[in-house]
């Protein structure tokens, strides 16, 4: 099949290719972003690959359609960015890579958790510059402390487990409670609680109607005083400007976010030489106690080479007319609920 990647970096081509040898399929890459504007490009090609950062609106979908397209494989778990109804009505298939990083995520956020605590990336600048004094970089023990985990899928449970080893407590928040979370002796509780009473909250849930600003000033001014937050979801579960307050205000005390809701326009790009406009960003990079990456949570060897491996097994489903796990259904009454990577 000819396929059109979108949203290319040499590190997708170089896993994409791997997993390509034979070659079963023509790939040819496209470094833009798939949008109506670069939809064009896609003339042609049966399949289009895209990441999380492209967007499948409707008059995208109708761009590619128009084309010949008739197949959206997702190389990203979310699928907050397509259409579903635009593509159901365009019979176009939408198949995505549900679980392809777990690990690598839990792990990121604990490296957060880590750093924002003990300091870390303060020290390794104070070093370099030959500055050995300890002074401001007090931290606390982990063993004790209590953790809320909102959203209990396979990552949620992942950071259950790690922050377990480390000696804490777990609160939990699910529409689905995960009985392996609570063999590990999770608490579920409803969302208050576990505001009120967690030490450091921790967000693994994915971005629908329902989630979209969970984290506000209503949920913020219930949290315990200098509470530490943590997102390696997706940005706009997080209202920016409330968690700016709350940082103002002292009632969050430390923030590691690796996603943010404005992300498009900055993530995964070399903008080291240009002037940043986004001024919400510039100010959560002027708090010593905010830790940001750039969307780099999945980014290990085995996610990538999962997310190919993956995606082309979703194509020969399709393609090959057998039914596909990883197909995602227009549902018009069931809202979407997705594991987020």
């Amino acid at each position: 099949m000819k396929i059109a990647v979108f949203s290319t970096k040499s590190y997708d081509r170089q896993f994409l290719e791997a997993a390509n040898s034979s070659p079963q399929h023509e790939l040819v890459f496209f470094e833009p972003r798939l949008n109506r504007n670069t939809a064009i490009l896609a003339a042609g090609f049966p399949a289009v690959c895209v990441f999380v950062h492209d967007l499948v609106d409707a008059p995208t979908l109708k761009i590619l359609a128009s084309g010949g397209t008739r197949l959206i494989a997702l190389r990203c778990a979310g699928f907050n960015n397509v259409d579903l109804q635009a593509a159901a009505d365009l019979g176009i298939k939408v198949v995505r890579v549900p679980a392809y990083s777990p690990y690598g995520v839990a792990e990121h956020a604990v490296g957060l958790i880590l750093s924002l605590n003990r300091k870390i990336h303060h020290a390794y600048n104070r070093v370099r510059e030959s500055n050995f004094s300890l002074s401001g970089l007090l931290g606390f023990n982990l063993n004790g402390r209590t953790v809320g985990i909102i959203g209990t899928g396979r990552i949620g449970l992942i950071l259950g487990q790690i922050m377990k080893g480390f000696g804490c407590n777990i609160l939990a928040y699910d529409v689905y409670r995960n009985a392996e979370l609570e063999k590990l002796g999770g608490k579920y509780v409803e969302l208050p609680e576990l505001f009120a009473n967690s030490d450091i909250i921790s967000l693994h849930c994915p971005l629908m109607p329902e989630t979209h600003h969970l984290i506000n000033a209503e949920s913020i001014a219930q949290m315990k005083p200098r509470v530490m937050l943590i997102n390696t979801s997706r940005g706009a579960l997080i209202d920016t400007q409330a968690v700016i307050d709350g940082l103002k205000s002292h009632k969050i005390g430390f923030l590691g976010v690796d996603v943010y809701e404005q992300e498009s326009e900055l993530f995964f790009e070399d903008l080291s030489g240009e002037i940043i406009q986004d001024d919400v960003f510039l100010r959560l990079t002027t708090f010593p106690n905010v830790l940001i990456t750039g969307h780099q949570a999945f980014f290990t060897e085995e996610a990538l080479y999962n997310i190919a491996e993956t995606t082309f097994a979703n194509i020969a489903d399709i393609e090959q007319g057998r039914a596909c796990a990883n197909e995602i259904s227009y549902q018009p009454e069931i809202p979407a609920k997705a594991q987020v990577s």
